[in-house]
């Protein structure tokens, strides 16, 4: 494995992921908070300078002595600073998916919240968000300079009072909260003002980091999130390395370009360093390559990651979310560090078994990555299935997948995590966008997978039709009617079973006649009671005027009371279409 550079190997880094409402202060929290800036950081939008609003995840950095808690555990790696790179993710609705993008590598969240005006959508949505990516957060009550001195202790302990009470339920139960203010006097105070809190702030994070498992194994996966050119050096290609280890010299892949390119020179924050791991932001330097192909992507060891046209996930539902999962809907899916529509078909297991399995001891429990297998057949769903709510509360949701079915071809590693998303929904209303999450199990590269591979997917719908039984012609065949339309083909019912309200098995034969009528033969014999029971009801029907083709008709349905049941299963990507019955 390549040390992280001969001339500086000692710095550990810690990302902390930056998430808040729009306007909350993050940046200028972000600017207090840093020294280095590395070249993503603070907007280099121009759209964000106009309106002080970061729209990129920024990246900057301070670097801190290693906390003495640290020093224990990172003795073998020989590390003697901390570095805490701040990932600032973008605050408005419309970007959720550049903060999900963000959010796979980040070691800590700080959910920055507006003291004055408490938790909004978008502050929800990011605490999903942080659920979904992240086990630990702290919380900055930003904007405290905007409270009246005297009343300043209590406004911050109530809104305190109020946050714990909405983190409760979440995975950040009893999660620390500090009072700060980064900028007092708002973004037009001169920059002579002194942040408040903020070296509080700091020893806060301090307290919090932790030795975060790098894994420097497995193939290079790293999210690029800006490009440039050097005069004279090369392309440079910064981002974060979300998985496996980067060396000079190494070659990486541009998926989505499908070319390969050697790995000339690497920096850490400025840094020439001879390797990077996973957790490392740096910057690559490739030759002969247009910075303007790549503005933000993935690049990967050669080979390792698959461009998907469809994929089938593991699904399950956010709770926060107010709208039905309908299967045929269109969702963003946000896969790997690409947000695109797909359609979704929901489906389960059949009934039965839906019933023997043992229901898994809390609603999380069940693990999202558990295999897919081909070999078994699935229940077709109109739309996802909430658990059923028992006496003692909600039931877990039963174990369900999704088939998605991408708009465009995505670019992603396997049994990376999945986020469908409403983001078309008002971002002004008050209502959570984020619809379920899952892992990618199984995902089908070729253009032609409906052909090819769907067929292979064995989900069924149940069919369930009802028709009455019009005469017997002998002990064993009796017509039936009502079961099908004129113009269906009966031969491709002929040979299913059918069963009638009195007991009897029977079997389609074919047509009879025009009018969608058919012959039901019945191997064991019409029982005498259902003989009898047609003959009396032949008697009843003769009173009715003839000549009333509508009244016949109805005295007919009313003293029938024999009807036929048939059942049968049909696989959704069967071509044939064929029925099945067990």
């Amino acid at each position: 494995m390549a040390d992280s550079g001969n001339s500086h190997p000692k710095t550990l880094n810690f990302n902390v992921g930056v998430l808040g409402h729009v306007d909350s202060g993050k940046t200028s929290l972000a600017r207090a908070l840093s020294s280095t800036s590395s070249t993503a950081a603070f907007d280099k939008n121009p759209q964000s300078r106009e309106r002080g609003i970061t729209l990129d995840l920024g990246f900057s950095s301070f670097t801190v002595d290693l906390p003495e808690k640290l020093r224990e555990d990172s003795r073998h790696h020989g590390h003697e600073n901390l570095q805490f790179t701040l990932v600032d993710c973008p605050g408005h609705a419309s970007l959720i998916r550049t903060i999900i993008g963000g959010a796979q590598i980040i070691d800590l969240m700080m959910l920055v919240v507006d003291v004055v005006k408490g938790i909004q959508t978008q502050t929800a949505e990011c605490l999903l968000i942080g659920e979904l990516t992240c086990p630990r957060m702290v919380v900055v009550l930003n904007k405290t300079d905007l409270l009246p001195p005297n009343k300043r202790q209590t406004a911050v302990d109530k809104m305190t009072k109020r946050l714990h009470k909405t983190l409760e339920n979440t995975r950040f139960k009893d999660c620390p909260v500090i009072a700060v203010a980064a900028k007092p006097g708002g973004p037009e105070a001169p920059e002579t003002e002194e942040p408040q809190g903020v070296s509080d702030l700091i020893e806060l994070l301090k307290s919090q980091a932790y030795l975060p498992r790098r894994d420097p194994g497995g193939d290079l996966l790293m999210a690029v999130d800006h490009c440039f050119s050097i005069r004279g050096q090369g392309t440079v290609m910064t981002g974060t390395i979300l998985q496996g280890a980067l060396a000079v010299n190494d070659t990486v892949e541009i998926p989505v370009l499908k070319v390969t390119k050697k790995v000339k020179s690497i920096q850490m924050f400025r840094r020439p360093v001879t390797g990077a791991m996973q957790g490392d932001r740096v910057g690559v330097c490739v030759t002969q390559f247009d910075p303007k192909l790549l503005e933000r992507g993935v690049v990967c060891s050669p080979g390792s990651l698959r461009t998907l046209q469809a994929a089938i996930i593991s699904v399950r539902k956010i709770g926060y979310f107010k709208g039905s999962l309908a299967t045929r809907a269109k969702f963003h899916i946000t896969v790997g560090h690409e947000t695109v529509m797909a359609r979704v078909t929901f489906f389960g297991l059949p009934p039965e078994e839906t019933l023997q399995s043992p229901q898994p001891p809390a609603p999380d429990a069940r693990p999202l990555d558990t295999p897919f297998s081909f070999d078994r057949e699935y229940f077709y769903q109109d739309e996802y299935v909430i658990g059923q709510r028992e006496a003692q509360g909600a039931g877990p949701d039963p174990e369900q997948w999704a088939l998605l079915e991408f708009e465009r071809p995505v670019t992603c590693p396997v049994l990376c995590l999945v986020i469908g998303s409403k983001l078309d929904t008002d971002i002004h209303a008050n209502a959570c966008r984020l619809a379920f999450q899952g892992r990618l199990l199984e995902g089908f590269e070729e253009k032609s997978y409906a052909e090819t591979t769907l067929p292979r997917l064995r989900i069924y719908k149940s069919k369930h039709k009802e028709g009455q039984v019009e005469r017997v012609t002998d002990d064993y065949t009796a017509i039936g009617r009502n079961l099908f339309k004129k113009e269906t083909n009966l031969q491709l019912f002929a040979g299913l079973k059918v069963t009638l309200s009195t007991g009897e098995a029977g079997v389609i034969e074919g047509g009879f006649g025009q009018s969608g009528k058919f012959k039901i033969r019945v191997p064991d014999g019409l029982s005498l009671e259902t003989k009898q029971l047609l003959a009396s009801t032949k008697k009843k029907g003769k009173g009715v005027t003839k000549g009333d083709p509508g009244k016949e008709e109805e005295a007919k349905a009313e003293s029938q009371p024999i009807s036929i049941n048939l059942q049968f299963k049909r696989y959704i990507f069967d071509p044939d279409k064929k029925m099945v019955q067990s």
